[in-house]
């Protein structure tokens, strides 16, 4: 659920360090001689970010409902209504945070460090590497390995190797497109055109229902669909969300600090307001079965222009491990959610996490969140003990 370098030189760093943060969860300190990263000390950029690290976390947990359908036994209404329509900001919000911190700060340089960009990227690869690899042993058993080399490709540049991953190559794929048209077009041009590719990929999403009964239109579609599963992709989806958290680095300034804003009641109304249309829109498609799938509402848009204005506005101090734990609670929680069902059926109480989807969704989610502090944890603690054993080792 947040896969997004911000390269950003602290003035008071430390002899030997230069700080950066990275918008996949870090926010970090690079010591020269060792050149190895850890968490940042200054608390400035939690002060300054609170509600964009804050909401991190909510995020994450909206990934887990997704994929769990908490509500269901309720109401199979109220559980779409706040899960697949509601639930939908979060990934939106993690391709805004890769935008503003990332792509922003590379346009505010000139469009010209492009080897940071590069490196954010690579960061990116590494841990969709990692997770494709954590999950290929899953997707052997289940025998949903494709079979032949076009499909392989498939899975690994769009749909990714487990149902939450295509995240990964969504954000690597929307970042190299929106860098080769920064390149040539003006960021206006370059947001006409995410959108114009977004409204293009909801066509064959929630409003496929309309157009597969437009022959032209339903072979296009096809077309798309021999090279990915869904247009929710690095194609069609990421851009406009990238390209929207870019745009939005231009109400701050170099420093990182926001410019003032005093329509805060404006932001709140346009948020109620695009959010019931949102819900209207998703539930008028959803009733008329016209979806293949659920993700890619027009009303999303304004929805994270509003919600992410807003976030930006909020102040005070959100802890420093949200960052990291939120992107790993996205790439753990498919895995924690495969060993309860595991233990449940070895332990003969495998119904009650299959009929009661609420308690499924709160195990999987505390679960997930210990997991993730723990891995994450241990993680500072080694790299600490290493920066130390550096220091130690170094002349003197």
């Amino acid at each position: 659920m947040n896969a997004k370098l911000l390269p950003d030189r602290a003035k008071n760093a430390g002899e030997g360090q230069s700080m950066e943060e990275n918008g996949y969860g870090m926010t970090e300190q690079k010591h020269q001689r060792t050149g190895i990263y850890i968490r940042r000390k200054d608390k400035t950029e939690s002060v300054v970010y609170a509600g964009i690290d804050g909401f991190r976390l909510l995020a994450s947990v909206m990934v887990i409902a997704i994929h769990t359908a908490p509500l269901a036994g309720l109401s199979g209404n109220l559980d779409f209504i706040l899960t697949y329509c509601l639930g939908r900001v979060a990934v939106p919000f993690f391709l805004m945070t890769t935008g503003y911190f990332m792509l922003g700060a590379w346009k505010l340089s000139g469009c010209t460090e492009d080897e940071k960009v590069i490196r954010s990227m690579k960061k990116a690869l590494f841990l969709y590497a990692a997770a494709f690899v954590f999950y290929l042993p899953v997707n052997f058993y289940t025998g949903v390995v494709p079979k032949s080399a076009g499909r392989f490709l498939q899975m690994i540049i769009f749909d990714g190797g487990f149902y939450h991953l295509w995240y990964f190559p969504a954000v690597i794929l929307g970042c190299i497109i929106i860098v080769a048209l920064m390149k040539r077009f003006s960021v206006q041009a370059v947001f006409a055109i995410a959108v114009l590719l977004y409204v293009i990929g909801a066509g064959g999403d929630i409003y496929y229902g309309v157009v597969n009964r437009i022959p032209v239109l339903e072979h296009l579609y096809k077309m798309i669909f021999t090279v990915s599963s869904y247009t929710r992709n690095g194609v069609f989806y990421a851009p406009v969300f990238l390209t929207l958290g870019m745009m939005m680095r231009d109400n701050t300034g170099e420093d990182g600090k926001r410019k003032t804003h005093k329509g805060m009641t404006g932001l709140v109304i346009g948020l109620s307001v695009s959010l019931l249309l949102m819900f209207a829109e998703g539930y008028f498609t959803y009733s008329h079965n016209l979806q293949r799938h659920n993700s890619m509402y027009l009303c999303l848009i304004p929805v994270m222009y509003f919600l992410f204005r807003l976030l930006l506005l909020v102040t005070g101090k959100a802890p420093g491990w949200a960052r990291n734990v939120s992107m790993l609670v996205y790439i753990i929680h498919p895995a924690v959610r495969i060993g309860l069902r595991g233990a449940a059926g070895a332990a003969g109480v495998t119904g009650l996490l299959e009929t009661n989807t609420l308690v499924q969704f709160l195990c999987v989610a505390v679960i997930s969140f210990a997991a993730a502090a723990v891995f994450t944890y241990i993680y500072y603690c080694l790299k600490r003990e290493h920066i130390e054993k550096g220091r130690a080792d170094g002349p003197r």
